[in-house]
């Protein structure tokens, strides 16, 4: 069978599964070690970072070749078809250190103008958040179901999202904390989790900033696809990386947008 007869999706899938074979036998095992890639503050990457990342590359040289790839640990390797398949082996590997199943694996495709094909895998749960433009979906334990985002439009009704405290810097967390003083509640540390679970509409808002293109464009494809609103804190695309609002509606978005906009 020919590469052309898999769609993007089988091939996202295919990856999707060669990712977590490579990662599984690592998670949670005893003496997992992980490299430090800053000199100063703490990024780490394990062996099951690298293996994924490759297991994945793998996929796309047999049946995209002709695609380019952006993954978090290779670097970008440059194709012909104006495509590209942006790709985060393990998000979250504070977490995956430290044993909380809220890492997942990211997949993207997209072109100049963003994503249009995402996944969101958490291997250990077993669960797969897509996105398409024929709409968005979850596999997972209990089955398959569609993926729609919660129907909020107020902040005094959301539950707001950041994986880490700070946020960023001390304008970005200044930011933030205007949103976290106006919804019903605020949870930390849940890396692209976060994201799936308000495409699946368990959550209203993830707001995050100094993030890369591989952290969000996975995310972004998935949770447009359910209903969603992804952009920058200008409210322009974000599928470059930097700062990041995710909202379940337009309306919350822009509630949510105009605090973070508020200048003294």
């Amino acid at each position: 069978m020919t590469s052309a007869a898999f769609s993007d999706l089988e091939v996202a899938h295919r990856m999707a599964d060669a990712a977590r074979q490579a990662i599984l036998p690592y998670f949670r095992s005893a003496g997992l070690q992980s490299d430090n890639k800053l000199d100063e503050g703490f990024d780490p990457v394990t062996i099951a970072d690298r293996a994924a990342e490759q297991a994945m590359r793998s996929v796309l040289a047999e049946l995209r070749p002709e695609d380019s790839i952006l993954g978090e640990e290779f670097g970008e390797t440059h194709g012909q078809s104006g495509r590209t398949w942006v790709l985060d082996p393990i998000d979250g590997t504070r977490g995956f250190i430290s044993g909380t199943p809220t890492w997942g694996v990211l997949i993207a495709l997209g072109d100049a103008d963003g994503p249009f094909l995402g996944i969101v895998d958490q291997p250990y749960i077993g669960e797969r958040f897509i996105g398409t433009p024929e709409g968005a979906s979850l596999t997972g334990p209990l089955g398959h179901s569609a993926l729609v985002t919660r129907a909020t439009c107020s902040l005094s009704e959301a539950t707001l999202f950041t994986t880490f405290p700070e946020v960023g810097t001390e304008a970005e967390r200044a930011a933030f904390q205007r949103v976290s003083a106006q919804v019903r509640l605020t949870r930390y540390g849940m890396d692209c989790y976060a994201y799936a679970l308000l495409a699946a509409g368990q959550c209203d808002l993830v707001i995050e900033a100094g993030l890369n293109a591989y952290d969000i464009q996975a995310p972004i494809a998935v949770i447009q696809a359910a209903g969603g609103v992804v952009t920058n804190w200008q409210g322009e695309p974000a599928h470059e990386g930097g700062q990041v609002l995710a909202a379940a509606t337009p309306e919350l978005h822009a509630a949510a947008l105009a605090l973070i906009q508020q200048t003294a």
